[in-house]
C-alpha cells in the first residue's frame, strides 16, 4: 500500500471503525480504534511487517481504498467491529488470529439466558482482544443487568443481584418476559443497532407513563440516557494504556522452552501470549531433530524451525527461559533472519522460580505477561515430554 494513497484521508481524531478495501471493494481487514487519524496512521510505520506480522504486510499491498465509520463512543466501536467481522468474514481478519483464541459473547439456551464469554464460538463476536471485551461487558452490565454463570436459579439472591448487577431471577424477582425483554435489549446493542434499540425504549418509556408505572418509565429513561452518554472512560483508559506503553494492538509475546532428561527425548514448544491473555489455539510442538544436553543448542534449532514459518505472525516480543546465553543465541537466530524483535528471559533460582527478567526493555507492565508465558511455556513443554515419553518416544 503506497503512502500517498493514506495521505489522501482526512480521518478524525474519534472512535470507530475502519475497512481496507481491495479490487472490486472486497474488504480485506476490518479494525477498530479509539482514535481513527493515529490508528489508520500507524499502518505506515516502517517496521509494520515486524509487528503485525507478513499477513497484514501482504493485506496493505493488497489494499487500495480505506472507508471508515465514526462511533459516539468506544465501546460502540468495539461493538461495531465485532458485528461487521462476523458478518463479513474478512480473509486477513481470520487469517491473523486462529479462530480457536477469540473471544465471543454467548448467550445460553434457558428460560432465564446466562450471558458468557466463550472461546471458538458463540452468539456475538469474534471479540480480538479479551482484556477490552471485560471492560465493555462491565459498562453494558450497568445499562442492561443480565445473569451470569454464578447466578443459581436456587431461591436465594446471588452476589450480582445484591448490587444490581442481576435483575434477580435467582430470587423470582423478575418475570420470563420481563427477563426476554432485556435479552432483545441487549441483542439489539451487540447487532450494533442502537438507533433501533434506543427508539425501542423510548416506545417501552411512553407505555409505562400512560400506565402511570412512572418508577419503570424513570428506568428507562436512565438507561436511554446511558446510551446516549456512554461513560466508556475504562475502556479509553485500556486503550490509551496501551499506546503510551508503545504496544501495538493485539500485542503478541511468544514464550520457547525446552525438555529433556540428561539430553534425551528433548522437545521444544512455543506458547503465545497476546494481550496479556494465553492463546491456546497457536501453541506449536517441536521434536528436536538433534538431541543433545545443550539448551542452547536445542533452542537454536527451535527458534531456526518456527522462523522457516512467515505465515505465523511474529512476536512483539521473544521470552525465552534462561540467561543471557539464551538471549544471545535468540539474538544470533533473530538477526541472520533480518528480524528486529525484543528478548527477554527469565532466570530462575534453584527451586525454580523466576528471579530476575532480562532484556525486558519494553515496559515493566509487561513483566506480569512475560512470566505468565514462561510458566505456561514450562507447563507446556514437561507435558509435551512426558506425553512422549510414555509412549517411548525415541529420536
Amino acid at each position: 500500500m503506497k503512502k500517498t494513497l493514506l495521505a489522501k484521508f482526512n480521518l478524525p481524531d474519534a472512535p470507530g471503525v475502519y475497512l481496507f478495501l481491495g479490487k472490486n471493494r472486497k474488504i480485506l481487514y476490518i479494525g477498530k480504534a479509539t482514535s481513527l487519524k493515529d490508528r489508520v496512521k500507524s499502518y505506515m510505520s516502517k517496521t509494520v511487517f515486524d509487528t503485525r506480522g507478513p499477513l497484514i504486510a501482504k493485506m496493505l499491498e493488497e489494499a487500495e481504498k480505506i472507508e471508515f465509520t465514526e462511533t459516539n463512543s468506544v465501546l460502540e466501536a468495539l461493538i461495531l467491529e465485532a458485528s461487521m467481522i462476523k458478518k463479513n468474514q474478512p480473509i486477513y481478519n481470520s487469517k491473523e488470529k486462529d479462530d480457536k483464541s477469540y473471544n465471543y459473547i454467548t448467550f445460553t439456551e434457558e428460560d432465564f439466558p446466562k450471558i458468557i464469554v466463550t472461546r471458538g464460538s458463540g452468539t456475538y463476536g469474534p471479540f480480538p482482544h479479551g482484556g477490552e471485551l471485560k471492560e465493555a461487558l462491565k459498562i453494558i452490565r450497568k445499562i442492561f443487568p443480565y445473569r451470569d454463570s454464578k447466578c443459581k436459579l436456587n431461591g436465594k439472591l446471588c452476589f450480582n443481584a445484591q448490587i444490581g448487577l442481576c435483575p434477580g431471577p435467582c430470587a423470582g424477582r423478575i418475570s420470563k418476559k420481563n427477563y426476554k425483554k432485556i435479552i432483545r435489549h441487549l441483542d439489539l446493542f451487540f447487532e450494533a443497532k442502537k438507533p433501533r434499540l434506543i427508539k425501542s425504549l423510548e416506545k417501552e418509556m411512553r407505555l409505562f407513563a400512560r400506565a402511570q408505572k412512572f418508577e419503570e418509565a424513570e428506568k428507562v429513561k436512565k438507561q436511554i440516557f446511558a446510551l446516549e452518554h456512554i461513560q466508556d472512560i475504562a475502556l479509553l483508559k485500556h486503550n490509551l494504556e496501551a499506546s503510551t506503553k508503545n504496544l501495538e494492538a493485539n500485542f503478541r509475546i511468544e514464550a520457547y522452552d525446552i525438555a529433556h532428561i540428561s539430553g534425551t527425548n528433548v522437545v521444544g514448544v512455543m506458547v503465545v501470549v497476546e494481550d496479556g491473555e494465553l492463546a491456546k489455539g497457536q501453541y506449536r510442538k517441536f521434536r528436536i531433530r538433534d538431541n543433545q544436553n545443550n539448551d542452547t543448542a536445542n533452542l537454536k534449532e527451535v527458534l531456526t524451525r518456527r522462523l522457516a514459518h512467515p505465515e505465523w505472525r511474529f512476536p512483539n516480543l521473544i521470552v525465552v527461559d534462561g540467561g543471557k546465553g539464551q538471549i544471545n543465541v535468540t539474538k544470533e537466530v533473530l538477526g541472520k533472519a533480518s528480524l528486529d524483535i525484543t528478548v527477554a528471559s527469565v532466570v530462575k533460582d534453584e527451586k525454580h522460580k523466576a528471579r530476575e527478567i532480562l532484556g525486558n526493555g519494553q515496559s515493566r507492565a509487561l513483566d506480569k505477561s512475560i512470566l505468565l508465558a514462561n510458566n505456561e511455556a514450562h507447563r507446556f513443554a514437561i507435558s509435551y515430554h512426558r506425553k512422549l515419553r510414555g509412549k517411548g518416544f525415541r529420536v
